[in-house]
């Protein structure tokens, strides 16, 4: 079993699990992913029945082998589900919480396309799944937050090539979200505004840091970026969950979102790279503003910000369109 447990100076919750040493691994990080992924006819998402894989949901609906979006329990899972909620215990000055949660995956059928190349409609529909999935998830009662990122290539953690979505029901609010909502509330408070929908506008009106724009969603390079090349996706309609926004506003996130991941692909020589939805919790946050991340992985960090939390970013953010629009 996982283990959560407190830094009783910081308040911040890590995971302990061993058992993920067990994960297969295809390839080691530096090598190049499409010349080290295993063929085709052995990926264990091709065949979910043959690899054990064995279904939670398959889209279309009773799609059967002819699957487009399948959702299936990570083999080798950070939380395991279990019918009680866990209860924090005390350990001389620690917090400990049982890893008790859950881990799912959510595969595209296509080996090789990730989701810069699949087709806009496809995408499309793969966030409307992923809403459904959370809408499931959080009617856990013990859930407090979904985390739901994408990890592309060996540096961003993935270990399997084929592409998968990840979708983690959390029993706590993770430390960084903590921070986004508590800032976003303290923001609200002090000015009656969300605090992204000002940046949204400020950017818009600066227009200096703009990747992508269409109607309904923003892709900019952060003022205060932590790396290289990072890029926030924004809708520009006020949602601050992203499973209740509707058709169109996902359809033009969709497109910011895969708009970028191509630019990143064609300017920067492919990286691996790392994607993340941020959303209001279960319990909800209405001063909050739903939000894509996109984290290339084109530096590492040193000594100053693992010592100090500081981030040095060598790329100037009012750099990036010129780089990645040129």
């Amino acid at each position: 079993m996982s283990q959560f447990r407190e830094d009783p100076v910081s308040g911040d919750w890590v995971v302990i699990t061993p058992g993920r040493l067990a994960r297969p691994r295809e390839f080691a990080s530096g090598e190049d992913r499409k010349n080290r992924a295993l063929p085709r006819e052995e990926c264990p998402f091709e065949d979910l029945h043959k690899s054990g894989n064995e279904p939670i949901a398959l889209y279309p609906k009773n799609s059967g082998e002819n699957w487009n979006i399948a959702v299936i329990p990570n083999k080798f899972p950070i939380l395991e589900f279990s019918a009680t909620c866990p209860t924090p215990i005390s350990y001389g000055p620690y917090k400990i919480l049982d890893g008790k949660g859950r881990h799912e995956l959510v595969l595209t059928r296509d080996h090789d396309k990730n989701f810069a190349h699949i087709s806009g409609e496809e995408a499309f529909i793969l966030f409307k799944v992923f809403g459904e999935e959370y809408s499931r998830l959080t009617q856990d009662p013990c859930v407090e937050y979904v985390s739901l990122f994408h990890a592309w290539g060996p540096a961003a953690g993935a270990s399997i090539y084929h592409p998968h979505y990840q979708m983690l029901a959390l029993p706590i609010i993770p430390p960084h979200v903590r921070g986004s909502l508590d800032g976003s509330k303290r923001y609200y408070e002090k000015n009656g505004r969300c605090v992204h929908c000002d940046l949204i506008e400020f950017e818009k009106k600066e227009g200096k840091r703009i990747v992508f724009e269409n109607e309904m969603a923003l892709a900019v390079a952060p003022f205060a970026s932590r790396q290289p090349f990072e890029i926030r996706i924004f809708p520009k309609i006020h949602t601050p969950d992203f499973k209740s926004a509707d058709a169109g506003l996902l359809r033009g996130v969709t497109e910011a979102l895969q708009k970028t991941l191509q630019l990143l692909e064609e300017k920067l020589k492919d990286p691996d790279y790392n994607f993340f939805i941020h959303t209001a919790p279960r319990r909800g946050a209405k001063d909050y503003h739903f939000h894509v991340e996109i984290l290339p992985k084109t530096s590492i960090f040193g000594g100053l910000e693992w010592g100090t939390g500081i981030i040095v970013n060598v790329v100037d953010p009012d750099t990036v369109p010129d780089t990645l629009l040129k």
